[in-house]
């Protein structure tokens, strides 16, 4: 198995989670004086994690198997709409606060994987032109 194939992958799901999670926030925020409107997440880190973290055949602590990376490359960012937190007289649960939080956190963690992305390039780049 081809880590650096993998892990290249996994990135691009993480930026793929991120820009879809974006969306989904800013129709939130689009949304928030709309009767009725539930707001809506993007899960994908939790679902990556219990993939990586539910092997039993680990080969090392913190070292997943080849098995689990593979089984990472399946995971795939959902949305979910937020029935559990507190609801306005109109119906509608979104946070304009908590949103643009979101909203924030999200940009940085988009930004903190495209500079991985180029970072893996810039090492493989000097790898070949030395």
């Amino acid at each position: 198995m081809n880590l650096d194939g993998v892990v290249f992958q996994l990135l691009q799901n993480g930026l793929n989670a991120a820009q879809l999670r974006q969306q989904v926030y800013a129709n939130n925020i689009a949304n928030v004086d709309t009767p009725g409107f539930q707001r809506q997440d993007v899960v994908f880190e939790d679902f990556l994690q219990s993939v990586l973290g539910a092997d039993p055949g680990r080969e090392g602590v913190g070292t997943p198997s080849a098995a689990a990376w593979t089984a990472a490359l399946q995971v795939s960012p959902q949305v979910v709409t937020d029935r559990a937190s507190v609801v306005d007289n109109n119906g509608n649960n979104v946070d304009i606060d908590a949103e643009m939080a979101k909203l924030a956190q999200n940009q940085i963690r988009y930004n903190t994987l495209v500079e991985d992305v180029r970072m893996r390039l810039d090492r493989l780049k000097t790898a070949i032109e030395g």
